[in-house]
């Protein structure tokens, strides 16, 4: 082997592990210039898309807290009724939760994708057509519901499809994509602040069916997950999709051999072991170890400061005297701009630097940031110092950065990798649950909290995140380096691995492995 394709071979293997490294076709192309992983990688934008549906209407919330128009509409809400507007999102994606791991199982993620845009389309009408209180809370809900079924599935149909050395990068890139939703609905509001009247609250409202819409144009085109597929005893359909997509040029192709090797045999395991329902999750040592990193992992994403900033950002600029509507405004603008390039950033080194690398330099970066900015703002406080809230603005970013290193990329890409095929949609469901549980407590205790205690609120997030960092430094493990079948090692040792069969699949032996109910060759 030549000396380039060594190096190749050795990059490989930081990424997938050495095994499935030694099977990937070798190029001097880069991806793009290879039309079947351009077309793969183009396809992956429509479920990337559902997590841009939900950074819309965090974003959106700040935006229209913002406006004036907004508040006088709806009375100046305050306290319990401003936090039932934020809560109501969440609310409903709770009330999703229950059966739509289970949905993505039966009938597959692309169908769950495409209800999700459909709900989020109607929702936007009826928000954008609100004439009181109580009708904005219902289409909040709705679009909470209809967003569990865009983001529930998207991040498993990503890493079930990506080619294998792109699968850390693009389920990263995920939740990093939230931002682009927030970019657009912030400027949305930055713009439309100037129009008196109900059009600048009805408008970027109106808007929020913007990203389902463009899904439900390019949906058709879209593959569905290939170990949906061999679940649903469609191999040679699983079989063909990964020809196409990972390796078409090479007949008889290894990868795509050691690939559908892996997926069958561990899909053939995990239903003998019968290791499919809920309460699998908390079956085995390994099992109660993946489920208690997604509930840590999506309750650490809003106890750690993130929601003061990211749906009371108004309040916090009131903190410290910044108080007029456009500054507001272009300050929420210009910090869903910085927090898409650091994640997005971010993305790109998770291959190189490793999953749990991030998290632990995220957990030092928050707390000191958090430190700085709850120490000016009782400075500011106190004293009226304007220099101090200057800071405080400041600490905004820097906090912002190392949430956005870790917490944007991960909070789905890592779930995402650790959990096996049978558990892996009831896992991110119950991630999903501690998110938006957290979400619905922190929508009421926030704006509280920030109204009887001002800055002494802060303390509470400076003491839960050197709890988060202290639980993350024992319990997160590295997944760098393995396949998505592969990681099952990390949590249930090296009985995981796959028997002989599985690596005499590397030598085209792909009947040895299917399953004896398909009576078809692939």
């Amino acid at each position: 082997m030549r000396p380039v394709q060594t190096t190749q071979v050795q990059r490989d293997a930081s990424i997938v592990g050495p095994e499935l490294a030694e099977v990937l076709p070798r190029t001097d192309k880069y991806w793009f210039q290879q039309p079947h992983l351009l077309r793969l990688n183009l396809l992956l934008l429509i479920p990337l898309l559902s997590s841009s549906v939900s950074g819309y209407d965090g974003s959106l919330m700040n935006g229209l807290q913002s406006l004036h128009q907004w508040r006088s509409y709806f009375g100046h809400p305050l306290g319990s009724r401003l936090g039932l507007i934020n809560a109501a999102q969440s609310i409903g994606s709770v009330l999703a939760l229950p059966f739509v791991g289970t949905l993505s199982d039966r009938f597959g993620r692309k169908p769950v994708i495409l209800a999700g845009a459909l709900i989020i389309c109607v929702a936007a009408a009826l928000q954008a057509a609100s004439v009181n209180y109580p009708m904005f809370v219902v289409a909040r809900v709705l679009v909470g519901y209809g967003g569990m079924f865009l983001v529930q599935p998207a991040p498993m149909l990503i890493a079930e499809l990506a080619f294998p050395t792109h699968r850390g990068k693009y389920t990263s890139a995920f939740w990093t994509l939230y931002y682009l939703g927030a970019i657009l609905a912030s400027w949305t509001t930055f713009g439309t602040q100037a129009h008196e009247g109900t059009v600048s609250w009805r408008l970027p409202s109106a808007l929020q069916a913007g990203f389902p819409l463009v899904q439900l144009c390019f949906y058709w085109w879209l593959p569905e997950s290939p170990r949906w597929l061999v679940a649903q005893d469609r191999t040679r359909e699983a079989a063909e999709l990964l020809r196409r997509y990972h390796d078409p040029d090479t007949p008889e192709s290894p990868l795509v051999s050691r690939e559908l090797a892996e997926i069958v045999q561990t899909i053939q395991n995990e239903q003998k072991a019968k290791t499919t329902g809920w309460a699998a999750l908390v079956s085995t040592p390994g099992n109660r170890k993946r489920t208690l990193i997604a509930v840590c992992t999506g309750a650490f994403a809003q106890w750690n400061g993130i929601g003061i900033v990211s749906y009371y950002l108004t309040l916090v600029l009131d903190s410290i005297g910044i108080t007029d509507t456009f500054t507001q405004t272009l300050i929420n603008g210009l910090l869903q701009i910085f927090n898409f390039a650091a994640a997005l950033g971010a993305a790109f080194l998770v291959d190189r630097l490793g999953r749990r690398t991030l998290f632990l330099w995220s957990g030092i970066g928050m707390f000191v940031s958090y430190v700085i900015w709850t120490a000016c703002s009782a400075v500011n406080a106190e004293t009226g110092n304007k220099a101090a809230g200057v800071v405080v603005v400041v600490c905004l970013f820097t906090y912002f950065f190392h949430y956005d290193i870790a917490y944007t990329p991960l909070l789905f890409g890592y779930p995402t990798e650790i959990f096996p095929y049978s558990l892996r949609s009831k896992g991110i469901a119950v991630e999903l649950f501690a998110i938006y549980g957290s979400l619905i407590i922190a929508a009421f205790a926030n704006p509280i909290g920030m109204d009887n205690i001002g800055w002494r609120y802060y303390i509470v997030f400076c003491v839960l995140l050197v709890v988060f960092f202290a639980v993350t430094y024992f319990l997160f493990p590295e997944t760098k380096g393995y396949s998505l079948e592969e990681i099952a090692r990390v949590f249930d040792g090296e009985d995981a691995e796959h028997d002989e069969r599985v690596r005499a699949a590397q030598d085209g032996k792909l009947e040895e492995v299917a399953p004896a109910s398909h009576h078809e060759k692939v």
